[in-house]
Order: C-alpha cells, then sequence, then structure tokens
C-alpha cells in the first residue's frame, strides 16, 4: 500500500496559478490571509513549505476551489 506525500513543488505552483488566475497580486493575497510579510506566499510558491490548515482553508475561500485543488498528492511506494 503507498503512502500519500504533500508535493511542495506542485502545491506552490497550484497556489501560484490560482491566484495569478484570480488576479491577485502578493500583496492582495497577503492582506486577505492576515499576514504581515509576504514571504510566506513566496515559500509556498518555490515550494518550500506548504501553508497551514488555516491558511489552507483561507486560500480555498479566496480561490473559490476545494482544498484538493491547492494541495498535490502523491502516493510514494516503498517495499
Amino acid at each position: 500500500m503507498p503512502t500519500l506525500v504533500i508535493n511542495m513543488q506542485q502545491t506552490g505552483e497550484n497556489i501560484l496559478m490560482l491566484r495569478m488566475r484570480c488576479g491577485l497580486s502578493v500583496h492582495d493575497l497577503q492582506e486577505k490571509l492576515g499576514l504581515t510579510s509576504p514571504q510566506a506566499i513566496y515559500k509556498w510558491q518555490r515550494g518550500e513549505c506548504v501553508p497551514s490548515i488555516d491558511s489552507l482553508i483561507i486560500l480555498s475561500s479566496v480561490f473559490g476551489v476545494n482544498i484538493n485543488a491547492i494541495v498535490a498528492v502523491e502516493p510514494i511506494y516503498t517495499r
């Protein structure tokens, strides 16, 4: 049975694509999330880390999509 892991690179690409599709700048998204700096958003988009569950809920609302459209999950097969 495979283990499921979050593909951070693809999740970041999803965030970038959804942000751009909504016509939002990083600053716009920062304000909607109530962040004091845009650094977290840049890190998400580069695939360096993933948003917290709180941020994912807000992102899904802002983008008008299900969290599954943001977070990329893939199977890892081990022996």
